[in-house]
C-alpha cells in the first residue's frame, strides 16, 4: 500500500474561496473535508484578505495537506473584477507558501474536462460528478465542489505538473 497523500484543492475568489481536502491512496480517492472562507464584504480590502488567509491557514493546519494546487485566473472581461480575484488568489497562495506548501496550477478548463470529460462543464455538472466521485462529501457549495475538483485534478495529473514546472517547461 502506497502512503497517504492528503491534497488541498482552492476555488479562490474575494467573495468565497472554496477550499477542499481529498486523500489519495493509490488510485482511490477518498474525500476529507470542503468548505468555504467568506471575507465580510463590509470590511476594507487588507481586511478581506485577511480573513481570507487566516480561513485558509486554519484549514491547512487543521488537515495538514502535503500538496496543494489552485485554479488558474481565467481571462475576466471587468479589469476591477480581475484585480480583485487576483488580490485574494495571491493571498490564498501565500498563505499555502508560508505553510511550507508547493501551489500547483491548473486551467479551469483543464479542471472540468478531468472531472467530468467536458473542459465547459458548469457548476451543476462539477457538483454532480464530485458526488459521485467523493462519496460522503454530501451537499456542497459550488465553490467547495470546485475546490474538490482541483484537488482530483492536482492528484490525477500532480506528478506530471510538478515535474515539468521543475524542469522549467
Amino acid at each position: 500500500m502506497s502512503p497517504i497523500r492528503i491534497i488541498i484543492g482552492l476555488d479562490p475568489g474575494l467573495r468565497h474561496t472554496g477550499w477542499g481536502i481529498i486523500g489519495q491512496e493509490g488510485n482511490r480517492l477518498s474525500f476529507v473535508a470542503a468548505g468555504r472562507v467568506s471575507p465580510d464584504a463590509a470590511l476594507p480590502m487588507a481586511a478581506r484578505l485577511y480573513e481570507l488567509a487566516a480561513g485558509l491557514k486554519a484549514a491547512v493546519a487543521r488537515y495538514s495537506p502535503d500538496e496543494a494546487a489552485i485554479e488558474e485566473t481565467f481571462m475576466n472581461k471587468n479589469a476591477l473584477a480581475a484585480l480583485k480575484l487576483g488580490q485574494a488568489r495571491g493571498a490564498a497562495m501565500l498563505t499555502l507558501a508560508q505553510a511550507g506548501l508547493d501551489v500547483t496550477e491548473y486551467a479551469a478548463n483543464h479542471v472540468k474536462q478531468s472531472v467530468t470529460g467536458y473542459g465547459h462543464a458548469d457548476k451543476i455538472q462539477i457538483q454532480s460528478m464530485i458526488g459521485m466521485l467523493l462519496p460522503g462529501s454530501g451537499k456542497l457549495a459550488a465553490d467547495a465542489a470546485d475546490a474538490l475538483a482541483v484537488a482530483i485534478t492536482h492528484a490525477h495529473h500532480g506528478q506530471t505538473a510538478v515535474l515539468m514546472k521543475r524542469s522549467g517547461s
